[in-house]
């Protein structure tokens, strides 16, 4: 982990949750430290940086700058004025016009959150971590929220001091992706941590008083390890009650190891329907916990399987259980619907006009029993 360069002027990392939509994007390490796992080839080939405290505080700087700018601007005539904001922003070396445009993003969005980037922040130093979180509050005293990504290996590292010094700074989510917590899984895509690390860093955060975000993918663990990726999942959720837990159906590229893995055949992925029976599983050993479950992303088979444990989890479970009752065809529909972006929920089936374009996209990919696996797997890709 090494600290690299000059400043080279406002960063921007490739990557977020779906929930930081609105949040602005503060580069604190440059891609992954680990970027091992076979699973995942967003960082393959990039070198891990800690960015120097001095550089991020200059994005800060950056950015409150060009907001009072924005703001200035718009006061003169008190409404938006875009074609002064499109000249000011002209004016701007190119080096500034990133910063430019995350800062009237983020005006226009309400300016209440901000994410740290990229895949761990949590590995830098405490110390400077609370030096960030306070000078980005100190600034921006209006937000409500700072999230990060974290692996649960550098989690489970920082003594309960130092986890209660970061969120007093005020890191209020951590969103850490477990995906498994089976041995058997982990150490087959090379996680790099195991079930109980995964647990002691997830009630790490949540003694903390810091929100936690959990993430399950079913199919991770193929045919072989299918039951054992979704009860070890739950058994270790359950132990840890995350305040979300957020589902990320695998998905495999041609870029990542473990498609190297499915072509050689120690890897056989699951389709669709036996991902539905793993997340029914999944959730159906879910106890005791208050989580809420989220399903935000395109990859999900189930975009109304979300709710708030215990109280929801029939509500949750139903369109699983419907969607695995249906005759084969109507499960193909659905399949084809959904991967094609024209269904949300397993209730689509009954909408005429829904169901007609959908039937005619399964014509038009000649999709059947036999390549809907084969042609799912490859829709898919198209979304990561």
């Amino acid at each position: 982990m090494t600290h690299i360069g000059d400043y080279q002027g406002f960063e921007l990392g490739p990557i977020r949750p779906p929930s930081e939509a609105q949040s602005l994007m503060l580069r604190i390490t440059r891609n992954c430290p680990w970027n091992k796992c076979r699973f995942c080839g967003l960082y393959k080939g990039e070198k891990f940086s800690i960015r120097p405290v001095a550089h991020i505080k200059k994005d800060i700087d950056r950015v409150r700058h060009y907001i009072d700018e924005i703001q200035r601007i718009l006061k003169q005539s008190g409404a938006e004025r875009q074609p002064e904001i499109l000249e000011f922003q002209a004016g701007l070396s190119e080096g500034d016009q990133m910063a430019f445009h995350a800062a009237l993003i983020w005006l226009r969005s309400g300016m209440k959150s901000i994410f740290l980037q990229d895949a761990n922040t949590l590995v830098i130093k405490p110390e400077e971590l609370v030096e960030i979180l306070s000078y980005a509050r100190k600034l921006f005293p209006q937000i409500e929220r700072i999230t990060s990504y974290a692996r649960a290996k550098s989690v489970a590292q920082i003594s309960d001091e130092d986890m209660d010094r970061i969120a007093s700074a005020g890191l209020n989510r951590i969103h850490i992706g477990m995906e498994s917590a089976a041995d058997e899984v982990l150490v087959f895509i090379n996680k790099g941590v195991d079930k109980q690390t995964q647990i002691v860093a997830g009630q790490k955060v949540k003694r903390a008083g810091i929100e936690l975000s959990e993430y399950f993918m079913p199919g991770l663990g193929g045919e072989a390890f299918t039951r054992q990726n979704a009860l070890e999942t739950a058994a270790a959720i359950n132990q840890i009650d995350p305040d979300f837990i957020r589902i990320r159906t695998l998905a495999i590229p041609e870029a990542v190891d473990l498609y190297q893995d499915v072509v050689a055949g120690s890897f056989a992925p699951l389709g669709d329907i036996k991902k539905a029976e793993e997340l029914l599983l999944f959730l159906d050993n879910l106890e005791g916990i208050s989580s809420t479950v989220k399903s935000d992303h395109i990859l999900n088979l189930f975009q109304e399987v979300e709710g708030r444990l215990p109280a929801d989890k029939e509500r949750m479970i139903a369109p699983i259980r419907n969607f695995l009752e249906l005759a084969s065809q109507e499960q193909i529909l659905y399949i084809v619907g959904r991967r094609c972006g024209i269904f949300n929920r397993l209730t689509d089936l009954q909408d005429v006009e829904l169901r007609c374009h959908t039937e005619k996209a399964l014509a038009a990919h000649q999709v059947t029993s036999e390549n809907v696996e084969a042609w799912a797997a490859e829709m898919m890709q198209r979304f990561i």
